[in-house]
């Protein structure tokens, strides 16, 4: 096919367009999977990604433009496709290292709004100069298709209609067909491949450039046959599972000691299985004091506990051994943590799992429980739907009146109107007893909310009763550091609930404090 040929046919100009357009919304969907394991997928990194990748697309726009002014040679846009292709294809491969170097690097040095910060430049580094490639298609194809003035508004209102709808595509092939099945190292490679096809099509056509588009094909093949071993944790060598969901990233590591999972490469432990030990150690042990206020044990009918963040199971495992007997349900939005829940963490099949939104199922049942525990939180990826005093309520509406709401708050803090002010205000708004206690040794808080003022001295009575000697060491340590807090002014509704926000306040602590020393030793040793 000869060059005037292919550029006449206006289908393959729409077809580039088209691909150019899904392309764009198959590297910002990628990106969010790509930089959620170190910066999570919380609204403020998703507000960086969309705002370097429009300022990327914006600059294209405009480059473009005068490209195809000066210069209308479609060898030089085919050019910048297939470097582009080339450059989404090593984005799993090469950008990880450039997001945990970058992260580090400025982890060093700033101190306020990290997580803004480290998830901008990262995204400047790793997806700003494809997406600017990608930006310079639609003005140099209108300069290629418009031939004359009596058609110009029809074709390039087909060339934005086709963008648009590969854009639609784009944004829903990775989401639920391409990431939760091949993963997203495979996505990024699949879309650069469309890409490199593209451009190789027209380079071939016209008999130039052969050993550059034969090069582009081999690295993606290459790319393609080593995307087995690719793994987010590149550091770790001896991870269980490594998965994705429609939801998280997921990764499992099993020792001799315990199996854990994690949805953070960074930081963090999601669920956990104490192969010899009794309890954890971590704040799913004192949670456990809620169903002791709530009465179960000495219930003389089952009692009943609902966990809205289910994860795989680690409280309902122990509450099905420390309450035998006790109706135990989970929620859980993402069915891949729930299914690894009897897979990997021995999950008993007495508990009935659910995979829902933990809000949503609360509005569609009308069951109380003596329990609900508020597992939901996830570094600073905090649901805003499931802390506002809406949802707060219709906890309490689904208890019983000797019933226990505990939820796990998992940064706290000493800084006055943090995230957990906010969240205990807007809980005290709702309960008239609200107790913290911190988990020693973490990050996490627990947050203990009822209605009955005589809970918690029966508490006080009847922990020490308990079977269990590590259970009833536990109570003591719980009873002991129980702090109960007065309610404040600090509410979060749903329809004004910046828990992003304030989340980022917390990790800004929480990093600073774990950097300091090494902050304060690296500088040190600069400055001698």
């Amino acid at each position: 096919m000869t060059q005037k040929n292919i550029l006449q046919n206006k289908y393959f100009l729409y077809l580039t367009e088209f691909f150019s357009g899904m392309s764009v919304m198959a590297v910002e969907l990628g990106a969010s999977r790509l930089m959620a394991p170190y910066f999570s997928s919380s609204q403020i990194v998703w507000t960086v990604i969309i705002g370097v990748i429009m300022i990327a697309m914006a600059l294209g726009n405009v480059w473009g433009g005068r490209i195809a002014d000066k210069n209308p040679s479609p060898d030089k846009l085919y050019g910048r496709l297939l470097l582009a292709a080339v450059w989404i294809a090593l984005i799993p491969f090469v950008g990880r290292y450039l997001i945990a170097g970058i992260s580090l690097l400025l982890a060093a040095f700033i101190t306020k709004n990290f997580l803004v910060w480290a998830a901008l430049f990262a995204c400047l580094a790793v997806f700003a100069f494809p997406c600017v490639l990608l930006g310079t298609v639609t003005p140099s194809l209108i300069k290629y298709s418009v031939s004359s003035l009596d058609n110009n508004g029809k074709t390039v209102g087909e060339l934005g209609a086709l963008n648009t709808i590969g854009s639609i595509i784009g944004t829903f092939l990775p989401t639920f067909v391409t990431i939760p099945t091949v993963g997203t190292a495979i996505t990024f490679l699949i879309f650069s491949g469309v890409l490199a096809a593209i451009s190789i099509i027209y380079f071939f056509s016209k008999k130039i450039k052969p050993i550059k588009c034969i090069l582009s094909i081999i690295l993606i093949l290459m790319l393609g046959l080593t995307s087995s071993s690719f793994s987010f944790a590149f550091w770790e060598d001896d991870i269980t599972l490594e998965d994705e969901s429609i939801y998280n990233y997921l990764q499992v590591k099993e020792t001799d000691s315990s199996v854990v999972l994690s949805t953070n490469v960074l930081f963090g432990v999601q669920s956990i299985l104490m192969k010899e030990s009794k309890l954890t150690g971590m704040y799913y042990d004192y949670a456990l004091a809620a169903p002791i206020m709530a009465g179960i044990p000495e219930k003389n009918s089952p009692g009943s506990i609902l966990i809205l963040g289910l994860g795989s199971g680690t409280f309902a495992k122990y509450c099905s051994e420390f309450f035998p007997g006790t109706s135990i349900e989970g929620v859980e939005i993402d069915q891949k943590i729930a299914n690894l829940a009897s897979e990997y963490f021995g999950l008993p099949d007495t508990v009935k799992v659910s995979v829902y939104d933990g809000r949503s199922y609360l509005a569609a049942s009308e069951q109380k429980y003596d329990v609900i525990m508020v597992d939901a939180y996830q570094d600073i990826t905090i649901p805003f739907q499931m802390s506002s005093v809406e949802f707060f309520t219709e906890v309490q509406n689904h208890l019983t009146d000797n019933g226990v709401m505990v939820v796990n708050m998992n940064m706290k803090s000493q800084s006055e109107h943090s995230i957990n002010d906010y969240l205990c205000d807007t809980i005290g708004s709702v309960f008239d007893n609200v107790y913290t206690v911190p988990v020693q040794g973490g990050t996490n808080c627990e947050v203990f909310a009822f209605q009955n003022p005589q809970i918690l001295s029966s508490f006080q009575k009847n922990y020490k009763n308990l079977g269990e000697p590590a259970l009833s060491d536990m109570m003591e340590t719980v009873a002991e550091n129980l702090t109960r807090r007065e309610s404040g002014n600090l509410i979060l509704t749903d329809d004004k609930a910046p828990v992003e926000v304030l989340g980022m306040r917390v990790l800004d602590e929480i990093i600073a404090d774990e950097l300091d020393y090494y902050r304060e030793l690296y500088l040190g040793e600069i400055l001698h």
